[in-house]
């Protein structure tokens, strides 16, 4: 009979749990990026402010390295 069963716990190590919440910040920061561009007034439309490089092109970049980020932090194996 052998003995080395493992002992039930969590899934990830604590590595894993920081490399996560660093993911989930990321792309918390992302999604902030891509706020705002309303105008006060309805029948104003801005689009220099909606369509800006920060809105169209670097918050998408953003969040999908935050994405990766966690999908590292869930692929990563834990030395445990």
């Amino acid at each position: 009979m052998s003995n080395n069963s493992k002992k039930p716990g969590f899934a990830f190590g604590k590595e894993n749990y920081k490399i996560l919440i660093v993911g989930v910040l990321v792309v918390i920061i992302g999604y902030m990026l891509m706020v705002g561009g309303g105008a006060e007034n309805p029948n104003e439309f801005h689009e220099d402010e909606i369509f800006s490089f920060r809105r169209v092109t670097l918050s998408p970049i953003v969040i999908l390295a935050g994405f990766v980020i966690v999908l590292l932090a869930i692929m990563k194996k834990s030395k445990d």
